[in-house]
This record gives structure tokens, C-alpha cells and sequence, in this order.
């Protein structure tokens, strides 16, 4: 076997400095050393005792790129003191190597899983049952850097930093062949009921006035699978390059409107083409929706009053006014104050629009179907993308501001009116119809909810049969409109729903994901989102677990 420094054999570089070459590797490791999902038992359990190769060379003898196959080079060393990290420890001065195409140039570098093992960037390498604990922590809110930590103090053991680590990681999760379902396995690709919110603690560092106006022909169509795929290179590439050096040579997926997209399991998702108008949330909103979809006073005092209170006496500050004494003297002071325009907006910029957030769809049993890293405040249009990017729209939709998204997304849609009949009410919003559902007199009585229509509607829904969408608030948030026609939008009204329905899914999601704030919120954007997607697959994965263990011992016990 040839021996070099690691940097030049004749004309050949490893690592690779120039764009073409490092794409082409990371094109090449991503088509063909996929990590299956599942993994072998006999390589997820950790052992003290277990041996790792000392040499580890790639398995390639025959160059993939050129027509005629040809012979690749010998194994040249790229270090002979590379580390394998593990949960016991860390086993040292381990070779690696890479080989070449004397035809095309070409690099092949060691990638095989089959080993156990997981190589980042040829001089760190972890073992599987290293990175499926990280992953399990992370699902328990538990930070890489903690887990390193804890691993130094177990080991005794000093670890790299733990960035490399958790790049390492991140690495893994890109190779990993995740199907990304976001699928329940009781309500199917195409849940009818949704419930909608957003999760406002998650944030990430973004000037949005450093960022570029989208083409003049931009239309809001992105392709999915291209952005994640981005998404999924970046990481990949930072087994060659630096973070800074990725950003150089464009392996970097920076923010920005016209190439930024929610997340839809692929059956869910009409086509591989989804909807991000975000950058009309910069332009004047037409007339008709501008009362409709405005946060209202009242919606802003709601979410004020979440806050912790040093968040309150700092608006205080800011405001001007006295920021002593308790919390609701604090409370009462903000309120009279944000009838000025410039207090609100104050207020608006802290509370509402000081991050994008995660908005979040889910089905009634706790799975997520969509997840969009909003990069402005959330508005009705950002659901509305989602929903319009479906490939059947759920018949009804629980949202904490459903007067502002019907208004949006029929404005949105005037020729079919997605959002009916009575624009997603589920009476005709009559005087009489008001007072009776104000009274708790009325009920509205969905049956095809739990029995599909005999005779379907034309573009009715796959489950129910149905063709009506209605927009409803449930029972926390119903009191946050004061249009006495959202009395008719409380999900109590439908017999079908009542009860039997847990809209607060979603509350209880962002309690856990909100534990994750604390290392989520310094990564870099793209790491955030890339992260945030698969920590929702492993969620979605073992809530389904959990279903079809419950529904096993259902069955067993019939």
C-alpha cells in the first residue's frame, strides 16, 4: 500500500479543495452507502470487547464513473491516527485510506457501515451504537455537548470537540435511508381532522432585510425533494470542508425566498412541488382580508401574557413606562399603553414577530404530516401553503386563528373556494344561528366523520366521502376573536368531534420540542432545520410504535 501525508500523491488531492470533485464525492456516497433505517441488532449493542479493523480501506476496486470500469489505484493512507469513538471509549491510531481513478481522478473514500462504523471525516469515525445513542438522547432533550460531557466523565477519556462530534452525528442521519413518512398509521396519508399551530419559541439567527427579493417570475413553487436533498449534501459535505469552507464552495443552503420549503410526507403532498409565498408577506395585503387576518389587539394581550416577566418589565423599559411591581401591574400597564400604535407595534416586533417559528399540521393521534421553518412571522399564509400543497385537503382544520386562514386561503383560491360552505363555518352566520350557538342550543352533525358517504362528492375526500372544509378554534383558543360569527366555528358544535377529539396534540408536541430551545436555537439555520426534521421523524416513528403496540394488546384481549 502507497503512504502519503494525506494531502498530495502526483496531481491527486485528498481532501478534495475543489467544488466539482467534493460534489462528485458526496453525490457518489449518497447514492450508494446509504445506511439502512434499521439496523442490524448485532451492530446496535455496544461491546468493550468488540475489535474494529485497524486499516480501513475503501472496498471499491473498480472506478463507477468511467464506461470501461476502470482499475482504481492502490489503498494510499490518509492518516494512521484516526480515532473510532465510542460509548466505552475511544479506540486510537486507526489507518484510513482512499483511492483513486487513474482515468478520471475520481476519490473513493472508506464508507462502509457494514462494519459498524460510521466515518465523518477520516480522521473521526464513530461505531453505530455511538450514534443511535446520540440520537435516542436527542429525543430526550439531551444536547451533543452534554453527551460528550457525560461521555469524558464516564471514560475518563478526553473526546473531540463537541461540534466534530455533532457534526459526526449529523453526518450519520444524512447517510441514514429515513423515508421521512410523517404518516400515521391510523389515519393514513390523508388524515380528514388537523389540528394547526405554531411552535414561536424555536428561533435561529436571521436578519430578514439582509435577505434577497425571489426572481420576478418566482411564483411560490419549490421543489421539495430538491431543497432537502440541499439540505442532506450540506451535511454530507462537511466531512470534507469546514462550515466556512462549505459556504465558499456553495455546499451551504443559506435562507431565502424562493428556495425554502415546508416538509410533507411525500404521499401526503400533491407532487414534489409544494407552495412557499412568504415573500408576499413584505407586500400590502388586499383590503379584503387586512381586518381578517391582523393580529388583533386581543391576540397580542393573549400571547403578552405568556411571557416570562422579565420579558414584560424589559417591554416596559422599551415602552417607557414604569417596569416595577408584579406581573399583572406589569400586564395592566402594557395594555393601556398598546392602544398607542407605536406601543403595539413595540409589542408586535417582541412578542409576534421576533421569530418565524415551526408551524406544525398533526392529526388528532399526535403525528406531525407537515413542519415549515418559517423565516418571517407567522401569518394564515403560511398554513395555507401547506394545506394548498396537500394532495386532499382535510375536511376540517383546528386552528388557533381560523377566521384570518379561511379569509386568506379563499382570497387565495376565489374560483374553488377551499374553505366551505359558509366560508368554513359550520352554519350559515345568521342572527339566529349566532345566538343559538352562543347559547349552546345547536348542534351540527358531521356523520360522514366516522362512516364514509355512500355517494361520495365530486373531489370529495378519500376517507370521509365529503367535499365541505371547515375551519374551526377549539375550546382554549374560541375566545380569541371577538366576531360574534366565530360562534360558529366551536368545534364542541359537531357531535362527531366533541370530546373525541385532543386539539391540544399540538400544545403538548412544542412542551417537548421547547426542552430542545436550548441547543436548537444556536445551531446555524440550516443545521436547525435539517435537525428539526429528523427529531420530528423519530418522534413520528416511535408515537406509531406506540399505537400499533396499543392496538395489538387491543386485539389480543378481544
Amino acid at each position: 500500500m502507497e503512504e502519503s501525508d494525506g494531502t498530495h500523491v502526483g496531481e491527486i488531492t485528498y481532501p478534495p479543495k475543489d467544488a466539482p470533485t467534493i460534489q462528485g464525492m458526496v453525490q457518489y456516497i449518497l447514492m450508494n452507502k446509504k445506511i439502512p433505517s434499521t439496523i442490524p441488532n448485532h451492530l446496535r449493542l455496544s461491546s468493550v470487547d468488540k475489535e474494529f479493523p485497524r486499516h480501513l480501506i475503501p472496498e471499491e476496486t473498480l472506478c463507477y464513473h468511467c464506461p470501461n470500469r476502470m482499475v482504481l489505484s492502490d489503498p494510499i493512507c490518509i492518516t494512521q491516527k484516526a480515532k473510532i469513538l465510542t460509548t466505552t471509549g475511544i479506540v486510537q491510531d486507526i489507518s484510513t485510506y482512499y483511492k483513486y481513478c487513474p482515468q478520471c481522478g475520481v476519490l473513493y473514500r472508506y464508507q462502509e457501515w457494514s462494519e459498524g462504523l460510521h466515518n465523518f471525516n477520516d480522521h473521526v469515525l464513530l461505531d453505530l451504537p455511538l450514534c443511535l445513542t446520540i440520537r435516542n438522547l436527542l429525543q430526550v432533550h439531551t444536547a451533543v455537548s452534554r453527551i460528550v460531557e457525560y461521555l469524558e466523565l464516564t471514560t475518563g477519556v478526553q473526546f473531540p470537540s463537541a461540534d466534530t462530534v455533532f457534526h459526526g452525528y449529523l453526518h450519520f442521519e444524512a447517510l441514514t435511508n429515513h423515508e421521512y413518512q410523517y404518516s400515521c398509521v391510523t389515519c393514513g396519508d390523508h388524515p380528514p381532522v388537523v389540528i394547526m399551530d405554531l411552535h414561536k419559541k424555536a428561533s435561529f439567527h436571521l436578519s430578514v432585510s439582509d435577505l434577497a427579493q425571489p426572481p420576478e417570475d418566482f411564483n411560490g413553487d419549490v421543489d421539495s425533494e430538491q431543497f432537502w436533498k440541499a439540505l442532506t449534501e450540506e451535511r454530507i459535505a462537511r466531512g470534507f470542508v469546514s462550515s466556512k469552507k462549505a459556504k465558499s464552495l456553495q455546499f451551504s443552503v443559506p435562507p431565502s425566498f424562493h428556495f425554502w420549503a415546508p416538509w410533507i410526507g411525500r404521499k401526503t403532498r400533491r407532487s414534489n412541488c409544494v407552495l412557499n409565498t412568504e415573500f408576499e408577506k413584505i407586500r400590502p395585503a388586499k383590503a379584503a382580508e387586512v381586518s381578517e387576518i391582523t393580529v388583533s389587539e386581543d391576540r397580542l394581550r393573549d400571547e403578552l401574557c405568556k411571557q416570562k416577566v422579565q420579558v414584560i418589565r424589559n417591554l416596559c423599559r422599551e415602552c417607557g413606562l414604569d417596569a416595577t411591581g408584579s406581573r399583572t401591574d406589569l400586564l395592566l400597564r402594557l395594555s393601556q399603553e398598546m392602544k398607542s400604535r407605536e406601543a403595539y407595534d413595540k409589542v408586535f416586533e417582541k412578542i409576534w414577530a421576533a421569530s418565524g417559528g415551526w408551524a406544525v399540521i398533526m392529526c388528532p393521534c399526535g403525528i406531525v404530516y407537515s413542519l415549515k421553518c418559517n423565516i418571517r412571522a407567522e401569518s394564515p399564509r403560511d398554513f395555507a401553503d401547506m394545506l394548498l400543497s396537500w394532495k386532499h385537503m382535510p375536511n376540517i382544520v383546528i386552528y388557533d386563528f381560523a377566521r384570518g386562514l379561511s379569509t386568506h386561503t379563499n382570497l387565495r383560491q376565489p374560483q374553488t373556494i377551499p374553505f366551505s360552505p359558509f366560508e368554513g363555518r359550520l352554519m350559515d352566520p345568521t342572527a339566529e344561528n349566532i345566538v343559538k350557538a352562543k347559547a349552546g342550543n345547536v348542534k351540527v352533525s358531521l356523520p360522514w366523520l366516522t362512516c364514509k358517504k355512500k355517494n361520495p362528492d365530486t373531489n370529495g375526500h378519500p376517507i370521509t366521502g365529503s367535499a365541505e372544509h371547515y375551519v374551526l378554534y377549539d375550546r382554549f383558543h374560541e375566545d380569541n376573536t371577538k366576531d360574534a360569527r366565530d360562534s360558529l366555528r366551536k368545534l364542541r358544535l359537531v357531535p362527531q368531534l366533541a370530546g373525541k377529539v385532543n386539539s391540544q396534540v399540538v400544545e403538548q408536541l412544542f412542551a417537548k420540542l421547547k426542552k430542545n430551545n436550548y441547543f436548537l436555537n444556536m445551531a446555524l439555520l440550516s443545521t436547525h432545520v435539517f435537525l428539526m426534521r429528523n427529531i420530528i421523524h423519530h418522534y413520528n416513528i416511535r408515537k406509531n410504535e406506540e399505537r400499533l403496540d396499543h392496538m395489538k394488546k387491543e386485539f389480543q384481549n378481544i
